[in-house]
C-alpha cells in the first residue's frame, strides 16, 4: 500500500477490484453492494452515481452523529 492510498483509506472505503481498478467512496460501495446481490443497477450509471457519491459523503462527514442517533437507545 502506497502512502498516498493508506492516507486516502482514512477518508473513504477503497476497493481494489481483481482487474486493478481502485473504487473509493460511493462506488466501492455499490460495488459491494453488487458482490452481496443487492440489485444497484441504474445506481451506477450518471447522474445517480452523483447521488450515490453525495449521499456518502455526507454521511461519512456526520458518521459520529449519525452513530450516535442510531445507537443510542430511546
Amino acid at each position: 500500500m502506497t502512502p498516498e492510498l493508506h492516507e486516502a483509506c482514512k477518508r473513504a472505503v477503497h476497493i481494489v477490484a481483481s482487474d486493478g481498478r481502485i473504487l473509493r467512496a460511493g462506488r466501492a460501495g455499490l460495488f459491494i453492494l453488487h458482490g452481496i446481490g443487492f440489485p444497484v443497477g441504474p445506481l451506477g450509471w450518471p447522474p445517480l452515481v452523483w447521488l450515490v457519491e453525495i449521499a456518502y459523503w455526507v454521511i461519512a462527514s456526520n458518521r459520529k452523529a449519525i452513530a450516535r442517533w442510531l445507537f443510542t437507545e430511546p
